[in-house]
């Protein structure tokens, strides 16, 4: 390498903060109007109090974005219900007892880790920082107690770049840390002088930046395993230290990409995504605008300038409420009047005002994820229902596929290797060997998307069963039983419930051989009175019957 560690990742860091910087001013607004605690350009911006909300006269969008975050939040991973489950490819193999109560058993265990951990703290706020900035970036470390930790970063702390499929694969972030948590993290002697002067005077809170770079390692023996010979490299160091110019206060790898950096729109190579928060801007700032001007109105109507004689300049008190003023003449000319006439109408600037909402609103999605919420009517029928949900998934079906992609995927597949690292994972079937696991999402939202190919066979159940009537050989065109497993599949069940195709089968065998006994039982006593009246028939009466029947008189041949 030509050039040392530092001097090479600082200068990459430069180049990436630099390809970002057109962004810059637009997330700076966005967050002004619509999130003003979030945004971090520069790291002397963390733990500042003052107040952010100047700019807000009216809260809708703030609302509306906090609307679309909780909605995708419950709808998507939500803490309260299984949102994926593992598979396979093979669906017969996942059928297969000890393969699904494993599946079953892995999925259980990673769910309980997300629980304990901080898993659904940051995917709340990755929801927030979607909607109004289009990206986000939260870095996954392991953890001792909880498998993982995260790290979510807000906008500005970081930039990202992306490989020749427009995957991000590195991450470059500004990590604000006391003396008190460098040492504890890094150590006390791989940090610079300044920092351990500040150390040994016990100033712990001070604050102190460190570069945290994570990117495809170029140069490495794939041979061995340890951390500086991995996929990923991981480097934390202190830009202008004193220490040597490869010294790192850190440098680790990971077999993976250990970052999640989810886009709600993105567009070819482009590392930054695009959100709604950018669409409604526009409506948010013009919204600020009339409301501020709706106000003014207001004042100049209840508190308008006046027009006051000279000699009343000392008794401004006396036009309050309440307040008593002689004059010597109240006609033409005389006494306090406005400076001008104020009479506006407002109602065509609150109209305005509640279409800009509207459009807020709806650029936040708000409306789709509080329609049953606002929806007041009476008599709403389950299929409208059904109906608006589909609405739904067809607006938020590109932008669910593109997370589940760029979001949860990694992350299960992150939690899973973990997992197997701290030998905690169950012991696998034989039959899972070199077989590839596969993750299903059953959140409610990726429920909505399945319903809308269950309402498809439940139209068609709906049809057959009618025309059945007419044409009742059309019933068996239908399998009933592949009809419970699709069901199933579409609604997320535990796999537990459903019983397997083979147990099925027997049960029905079984089931046919007790009908099958049960009639034979039934028909006894009427076979065993047959038998007897049969016993007592005479005879010759029964040949004189057969010779009947047969064409003859009596006396029958057979007596001859």
């Amino acid at each position: 390498m030509d050039q040392d560690k530092r001097t090479r990742l600082l200068k990459r860091r430069g180049a990436l903060w630099t390809e970002r910087a057109s962004f810059d001013s637009h997330w700076r607004e966005i967050a002004q109007y619509q999130m003003p605690r979030a945004s971090r350009f520069t790291w002397t911006d963390i733990n500042k109090g003052d107040k952010r909300h100047n700019l807000i006269h009216d809260n809708t969008a703030v609302f509306a974005h906090s609307t679309l975050a909780s909605g995708m939040m419950s709808g998507m991973t939500s803490p309260a219900r299984p949102w994926f489950r593992l598979g396979l490819a093979d669906k017969d193999l996942a059928e297969q007892p000890g393969v699904k109560a494993y599946l079953h058993k892995v999925t259980q265990m990673m769910l309980a880790i997300y629980s304990a951990s901080n898993t659904y703290n940051a995917l709340h706020q990755c929801y927030e920082e979607l909607g109004a900035f289009g990206t986000w970036a939260n870095f996954i470390a392991p953890d001792f107690d909880n498998v993982i930790h995260h790290h979510p970063l807000t906008i500005g702390e970081y930039a990202l770049a992306v490989n020749d499929k427009g995957v991000v694969d590195t991450m470059y972030r500004d990590v604000p840390m006391t003396v008190g948590q460098m040492v504890k993290q890094f150590g006390l002697k791989n940090c610079s002088t300044a920092v351990q002067n500040l150390y040994g005077r016990d100033t712990l809170d001070a604050w102190v930046l460190v570069h945290h770079c994570v990117e495809p390692r170029v140069q490495r023996d794939t041979r061995k395993r340890d951390g500086r010979n991995m996929a990923f490299a991981s480097y934390y160091f202190e830009p202008g230290s004193d220490l040597g110019k490869d010294q790192m206060l850190s440098e680790s790898g990971y077999k993976r990409f250990p970052a999640l950096c989810p886009r709600w729109n993105v567009r070819g190579l482009e590392p930054y995504g695009e959100s709604p928060g950018m669409v409604v801007l526009g409506d948010v700032k013009s919204l600020q605008m009339l409301q501020l001007r709706k106000a003014q109105a207001i004042d100049y109507q209840t508190n308008p300038p006046l027009q006051i004689p000279t000699q009343y300049k000392d008794q401004a008190h006396k036009r309050l409420p309440g307040g008593v003023m002689f004059v010597d003449s109240t006609g033409q000319g005389g006494g306090v009047r406005s400076a001008f006439e104020v009479n506006l109408n407002l109602q065509h600037l609150s109209l305005d005002i509640e279409d800009t909402r509207r459009r807020i609103n709806r650029g936040y999605y708000a409306d789709l994820f509080l329609m049953l919420a606002n929806d007041d009517r009476s008599g709403t029928t389950a299929r409208e229902i059904a109906e608006r949900h589909e609405e739904k998934m067809l607006v938020l079906g590109p932008v669910m596929e593109r997370l589940q992609f760029e979001l949860l995927s990694p992350l299960i597949d992150i939690t899973f290797e973990r997992m197997a690292d701290v030998g905690i994972l169950p012991p696998a079937p034989k039959a899972l060997e070199d077989m590839e696991i596969e993750v299903e999402f059953i959140s409610a939202l990726a429920q909505a998307q399945r319903a809308v190919a269950a309402s498809g066979i439940d139209r068609l159940l709906g049809t057959v069963s009618q025309a059945a009537a007419l044409w009742p050989e059309m019933r068996h065109k239908i399998d009933p039983l592949q009809v419970v497993d699709d069901y199933a599949d579409f609604y997320g069940v535990n796999p537990n419930v459903i019983v397997p195709d083979g147990a099925v089968a027997e049960r029905i065998a079984a089931e046919q051989r007790q009908q099958a006994a049960a009639q034979a039982a039934a028909a006894a006593p009427g076979m065993a009175k047959a038998a007897a009246d049969v016993a007592g028939i005479d005879t010759n009466n029964a040949r004189d019957v057969l010779n009947m029947f047969a064409g003859y008189n009596s006396p029958s041949p057979l007596e001859s």
